[in-house]
């Protein structure tokens, strides 16, 4: 599925593995084993134990929660040299997400133990992964409060415009989102539901904000959809 040059291109990339050597890249592929998913295939569950760590070779991945109101949040959609998962692997640590495969998927990925030699052999890998936690504990707090203070034209302004940047491409409708992307999915990423995202969606394309159609979304006025995000 994946061969010796992609893992070792997709390892490098990794934000905490970024600056070792070429050698160390290989000794530390030694220690991923990879695995193919089908599309709509559940790579693990939210609240079970939180054993490996993860990387996107191949595909898309989304990760998704399940809310105490009984919904299904979308907490994001990881693209080809992302990473998921337990960066932590404590005895006690749960998956906080849930993670299915959006898409087709490969992905490379290790065991907390072998993920902890690393850390140990690596000091300077173990600080990487100790800034990125506080990172993306701050990305969390950024969403707990657009969610809790903003409307739901702003969430979707913000959600179209962070995958735009991750996964845009220039196009002659405007900055295409590669990525297959239904109502559905908008909705989860959004806190809404599918009915509300939809007339959401059309009010932005009539206002030349966007551009949609099945399964995909152009954006074709950023400055304008980016003012709508303002709190």
């Amino acid at each position: 599925m994946c061969d010796l040059k992609l893992r070792l291109y997709i390892l490098g990339r990794l934000p905490f593995f970024s600056g070792l050597p070429d050698s160390k890249i290989r000794d530390i592929n030694a220690l991923f084993s990879e695995r193919g998913y089908a599309m709509g295939e559940i790579i693990y569950f939210e609240k079970s134990p939180a054993k490996r760590l993860y990387a996107v070779a191949d595909g898309h991945v989304k990760l998704m929660r399940h809310t105490v109101s009984g919904k299904d949040v979308m907490l994001n959609v990881l693209n080809q040299g992302e990473f998921f998962g337990s960066l932590t692997h404590a005895q006690d640590d749960n998956y906080s997400e849930t993670a299915h495969a959006h898409t087709p998927v490969c992905t490379l990925s290790i065991e907390g133990n072998d993920f902890r030699q690393i850390l140990s052999r690596h000091p300077p890998v173990a600080i990487k992964v100790m800034d990125i936690m506080a990172h993306r504990l701050r990305e969390a707090h950024e969403m707990v409060r657009l969610l809790s203070v903003s409307s739901i034209e702003q969430r979707l302004a913000h959600v179209l415009l962070k995958l735009g940047d991750k996964l845009g491409e220039a196009d002659d409708v405007g900055l295409l989102i590669q990525l297959p992307l239904g109502r559905s999915d908008l909705a989860e990423l959004t806190g809404t539901t599918t009915e509300t995202a939809s007339r959401v969606m059309s009010q932005l394309q009539k206002e030349g904000l966007i551009q949609t159609g099945r399964r995909w979304v152009a954006i074709t006025n950023k400055p304008g959809l980016a003012a709508l995000t303002e709190i």
